[in-house]
């Protein structure tokens, strides 16, 4: 299986503007900038969507983990937050923080941050990353 996207960009890195496409069309010529990268114009950037890929893996990790023990979660709701910091005269992300609630029947808390640990570690997005990854999570 193969996923695709692509950038375009147009101009300097500081002033210069870019779009972003996906083969699905979910993001099709979403602007992406230095502003919406280190700024807060609207706009999308490269660590929002591996913030938003981080997020959907774990979660669907999870939800095929608690499947396996017989277990349908009513809701699992994942943040995550990418941290990007100065690298020498880059930069690296360098944490993912996971923030999880949880409405999981009929499991008791043990089992339930032994599942939650199993899917941030097996997680392909999380295997990815060569950042810290932290997992907050709250059962209901």
């Amino acid at each position: 299986m193969n996923r695709s996207a692509s950038a375009v960009w147009h101009g300097t890195g500081r002033d210069g503007k870019g779009t972003l496409t996906t083969r699905s069309g979910v993001l099709d010529s979403a602007s992406y900038s230095f502003t919406t990268r280190f700024e807060d114009e609207k706009g999308t950037n490269p660590e929002e969507l591996i913030a938003a890929a981080h997020a959907g893996c774990f979660t669907m990790a999870l939800a095929f983990a608690l499947q396996a023990k017989g277990l349908t979660p009513t809701e699992l709701k994942t943040e995550a937050v990418v941290s990007l910091e100065k690298d020498g005269a880059g930069f690296k992300v360098s944490k993912s923080a996971l923030t999880l609630k949880a409405d999981v029947p009929g499991i008791s808390a043990e089992d339930f941050a032994a599942v939650a640990k199993g899917a941030k570690e097996g997680c392909p997005i999380s295997k990815l990353l060569n950042a810290e990854i932290t997992l907050d999570a709250t059962l209901a």
